[in-house]
């Protein structure tokens, strides 16, 4: 099994439960789910001619759409050179791809990890892994958000911009939530009205407020 790594890097989990939480990073290539306001286009497309060695990929200092493909025992030699010991498997969607091989390899060797996933694509992980939701509603790649993703899931983490958007999250996500599964709204771009939006509807509904706390701090 070998996944598309676009990169890979140690920061801070700014988001959600594992907030504050030493982490590294892996984001694989490829997302056919479309957001608008993704933040990270260049990971949509996985084409061939974009693939390089994982040298050439580790030394890349600005975001672009090359990638180099690991197998697990190349992953975790990676990960070996790095302090953090939670593991953040981002996209891109990483469902796209088999994650079990990976992410029970990792929990073997003592780490934590992370799923950051659309909930657009079946859930394929090991079952100790911690599930993080973003439902994403209406998307140009026109995917429907699946009842198993949402069964599968840790917490769910909405991305707010305006009160629809929320309003469309509880009409059509949260019934198919289990009972204690913590919910996050997060603010789209930090903005102020988004960010008040996300305050006022978690006061109200006992909701959790997101605030990706790593752009405010200033780090990856």
């Amino acid at each position: 099994m070998k996944y598309p790594v676009n990169e890979v890097f140690q920061t801070i989990q700014g988001e959600a439960t594992w907030t504050g939480t030493p982490s590294v990073f892996i984001r694989l290539q490829g997302c056919p789910v479309g957001c608008a306001w993704c933040d990270t286009k260049h990971t949509w497309d996985v084409e061939p001619i974009d693939r390089v060695t994982i040298p050439v990929m580790l030394a890349k200092d600005v975001d672009d759409r090359t990638y180099a493909e690991m197998t697990v025992p190349e992953v975790i030699g990676l990960l070996e050179t790095y302090t953090a010991r939670h593991v953040v498997i981002t996209g891109g969607e990483p469902c796209l791809y088999d994650l079990t091989p990976l992410t029970a390899t990792l929990l073997d060797a003592g780490y934590t990890v992370q799923i950051e996933t659309s909930g657009t694509h079946e859930v394929r992980v090991d079952d100790r892994a911690w599930v993080t939701v973003s439902p994403k509603l209406d998307m140009p790649g026109g995917f429907d958000v699946l009842d198993s993703a949402l069964a599968r899931a840790d917490e769910i983490k909405h991305p707010v911009g305006k009160g629809a958007d929320y309003d469309k999250m509880r009409e059509r996500i949260l019934p198919r939530v289990a009972q204690g599964v913590p919910v996050w709204l997060q603010p789209l771009s930090q903005n102020r009205t988004a960010t008040a939006l996300c305050v006022n509807f978690a006061t109200q509904h006992g909701h959790k407020v997101s605030i990706q706390t790593h752009k405010f701090i200033g780090v990856r």
